[in-house]
């Protein structure tokens, strides 16, 4: 008995910690304490050396000691001050009326602002919390379906898992082993991509079911005026910008060359390619494009495509052309152009620029310069992410100043929240310390490492098991329990099958992604069932009797995009390169293949004179 018991101790123990949070105990504590128990167990049965005991203060200050750690209070604080000095508010307010004239403009608006959110606070509860106090009443007065609402604003708070600057990326770098910029660059693309995927879940209910997601009425619509609904400028504007967008997607991207067999059937000139595919393209999307600056109003969209113009242009100077340093610099430059024209249009009185269009850059511009701003100098490499989130926090404070919101309570308040988050994490990475110390110590990596490089299918078998051994743990554990102990085991055997930390990093941050979600233990859904109405009660501006919203109907919401993250899952393992792109731009050259041919040259003889010497 005693040595089957030992033969298994590390799947007992990590069993044994299972249980131990199953049954309500603190993360931390259960981590230690389970961690202790089984190095006492281990020494009576030989198996585990007392010595090993004596590295536990080591371990302690080294959590202590990561410098790596400090970008969390510092993002956290950031995030905070931005939150509670009333951006949220402000940004749906001005996004919904930006869309709120066509079906699931709210809905369009929340996803918008929770990625905005989660660049910013990176705490998903903040984000769902402040999104369901906010949009939820407005959704629920002009007939949103509840399962729609619900789910859109749980989905959208917890990007901030995914987006850079997040905590948790910055975590999994702790964890892999591998550096926090890496992380951020390399989970950009898919946090933007997922964030896509929402949307078009939106616009297909709308579509199919347009009274589950309706426009608001006009008399909602405050800071539309009627700029651009008969415009003559719209439809060669329309025209232009749809040549030019599929000019870009045709010739300088080449999506279309892998029709090229087909096509040279007829002529091998790739002119004929090329402008069939130019055609076809640019009359579809001639349409949404007259819908798409009739939505944001003319001078918007003047605005936002000469910002974009100068943008590239400028960075046709620069060393940068590909990954997410062009995207992240390029956007950097069209939002502090976008911001210099609406200034300089208010100062000469022009009034070129409608009052909804005005309002959208004042409003977005702070907030976007600001990520920008952090993003980019983590990802050039100017900054740290401590020092960015430094640089951060700071930039949030002005921006609060500016707006008169910043006084010594909010302070207070973010300050207190903040050191309680990070406080949470601390202790529970110190408890994992413990933990994975004993783990270690009965062999518990090798156990785990040899399980799981020994599963058939190689890389592709072992990405599957994985997943889905985490998407189920995921169903009872949260984010910060499945990073501690989960990922610390599943590195080092990723690590030996030669896969990239960073892409496996991004993988199971949008797996876990799902913890948030899943009925009936998502913390997300938790959140907002604090803040949805629980009784029916009457709404403060249309005066109508509103009905609660059930548990029922927010768990039932969150399935659609649950299936929408497992469905990105799978889309990050299919193309790498949405995360891989953070290595740059990588040599062809295969070193096995290179030949080096080293001249022979004829030395001249050597003269030492005769033997014995000179006389």
């Amino acid at each position: 008995m005693a040595a089957m018991f030992i033969h298994y101790m590390a799947p007992i123990m990590f069993a044994s910690l299972v249980i131990f949070l199953l049954l309500g105990y603190p993360v931390a504590f259960s981590l230690a304490a389970n961690g202790l128990l089984f190095a006492l167990i281990g020494i009576e049965l030989g198996l585990f050396r007392p010595d090993f005991l004596q590295a536990l203060p080591e371990r302690v200050y080294g959590v202590m000691n990561n410098e790596t750690l400090l970008a969390i209070p510092f993002f956290t604080f950031m995030g905070l001050i931005l939150e509670r000095s009333g951006m949220a508010e402000d940004l749906l307010e001005t996004i919904g009326q930006l869309f709120g004239s066509i079906r699931g403009g709210i809905a369009y608006a929340v996803i918008f602002v929770g990625a905005l959110l989660a660049a910013t606070t990176g705490v998903v509860a903040a984000s769902v919390i402040s999104m369901g106090l906010i949009s939820l009443p407005i959704m629920l007065r002009y007939g949103y379906d509840r399962r729609v609402a619900t789910g859109v604003i749980a989905a959208s708070g917890t990007l901030a898992q995914i987006i850079p600057p997040s905590l948790v990326l910055i975590v999994m770098a702790d964890q892999l082993g591998r550096s926090v910029g890496d992380m951020y660059e390399g989970a950009f693309i898919p946090g933007i991509v997922l964030s896509i995927l929402y949307a078009v879940y939106i616009f297909i209910v709308a579509t199919f079911f347009p009274k589950a997601a309706p426009g608001l009425p006009l008399e909602a619509q405050t800071l539309r005026e009627p700029e651009t609904a008969k415009h003559p400028v719209i439809v060669p504007l329309a025209a232009i910008s749809a040549a030019a967008t599929a000019y870009l997607f045709v010739v300088k991207l080449g999506l279309f060359d892998w029709t090229s067999p087909v096509f040279n059937k007829v002529s091998e000139n790739p002119m004929v390619l090329h402008g069939f595919w130019f055609i076809i393209l640019t009359g579809l999307f001639f349409k949404p494009f007259i819908g798409i600056i009739r939505t944001m109003t003319l001078s918007l969209f003047v605005v936002l495509i000469g910002a974009t113009m100068i943008a590239l242009e400028i960075m046709r100077f620069t060393e940068v052309k590909a990954g997410a340093d062009y995207v992240v610099l390029t956007m950097s430059i069209v939002v502090a152009m976008s911001f210099v024209l609406a200034v300089i249009n208010r100062i000469t009185g022009l009034k070129l620029l409608s009052k909804l269009a005005e309002q959208v850059v004042f409003v977005m511009v702070p907030p976007l310069g600001l990520i920008f701003l952090v993003l980019g100098t983590i990802f050039i490499g100017v900054a740290t992410p401590t020092e960015g989130g430094a640089m951060g926090a700071a930039g949030a404070m002005i921006l609060a100043m500016m707006k008169r919101r910043l006084n010594l309570d909010l302070t207070r308040q973010a300050a207190e929240s903040t050191a309680k988050l990070s406080a949470f994490v601390i202790f529970i990475l110190v408890g994992a310390r413990v933990f994975s110390l004993t783990f270690y110590g009965v062999d518990g990596h090798r156990w785990v490492e040899e399980l799981l490089v020994s599963l058939p299918g190689g890389q592709t078998g072992f990405l599957i098991f994985v997943n889905a051994f985490v998407f189920v743990l995921a169903f009872f554990l949260d984010f910060f329990e499945l990073a501690f102990i989960v990922i610390p085991l599943l590195g080092p055997a990723a690590e030996k099958l030669g896969i990239d930390l960073i892409w496996f990093g991004v993988i199971l941050g949008v797996n876990m992604q799902t913890s948030f979600m899943h009925p009936p233990f998502g913390f997300a859904l938790f959140y907002l069932r604090s803040v949805a109405p629980k009784e029916a009660y009457t709404d403060r501006v249309s005066g109508k009797r509103m009905e609660p919203v059930t548990t029922g109907q927010i768990y039932w919401g969150s399935v659609p995009f649950v299936i929408i993250q497992v469905i990105m899952v799978g889309l990050v393992i299919a193309f790498p390169a949405m995360v891989m792109h953070y290595k740059g731009t990588l040599s062809t050259i295969d070193p096995n293949k290179v030949d080096i041919q080293i001249q022979q040259q004829e030395m001249p003889a050597l003269d030492f004179g005769p033997p014995g010497g000179a006389k």
